[in-house]
């Protein structure tokens, strides 16, 4: 497992299939903030709440020069179905391999009623247009977030 990323550390790199179809990737950012929401299951209750939200307030971080992108492990195709029956308004990456969730420390092991498993941690991220780590959000719970995250977003 990586090591734990810290505010003011370089992002790590990225290179991930993305809804409809081609790759997102950390450079094609560069130059402008990017907030990186991670998220256990697409069209579970709370991760569509925190998609919704975040494609609610799209306009509000294009104009903070912030793009948006949600990343889980699930594959495109579900993704697809995902943004297009909530009509999100994010991109969302697809890392079925765990490499970049594993580089992020999202992907670790959890607890439910006692049963220890493997999942992806609610952790989001804002990286400023250097690359750098801005902030980090830990389990991250759902109402109010994208507000929280936007509001920073609008600092850098």
């Amino acid at each position: 497992m990586a090591s734990k990323i810290t505010v003011g550390a370089k992002a790590p790199g990225f290179k991930l299939p993305r809804d409809g179809g081609g790759e997102i990737s950390l450079s094609d950012f560069r130059g402008q903030a990017l907030v990186l929401y991670f998220y256990p299951k697409a069209d579970t209750p709370g991760c569509t709440t925190e998609a919704i939200d975040f494609s609610r307030l799209a306009g509000g971080f294009a104009k903070a020069n912030t793009a948006v992108v949600g990343v889980s492990a699930d594959p495109v195709a579900k993704q697809d179905k995902f943004k297009a029956k909530h009509k999100l308004k994010v991109a969302l990456g697809s890392d079925e391999s765990h490499k970049m969730l594993e580089a992020y420390g999202v992907w670790a092991e959890k607890s439910l009623y006692g049963r220890k498993y493997m999942g992806i941690l609610r952790n989001t991220y804002l990286i400023g247009p250097d690359g750098r780590i801005a902030r980090i959000w830990e389990k991250v719970k759902v109402a109010g977030h994208a507000e929280e995250v936007l509001a920073a977003a609008k600092e850098l």
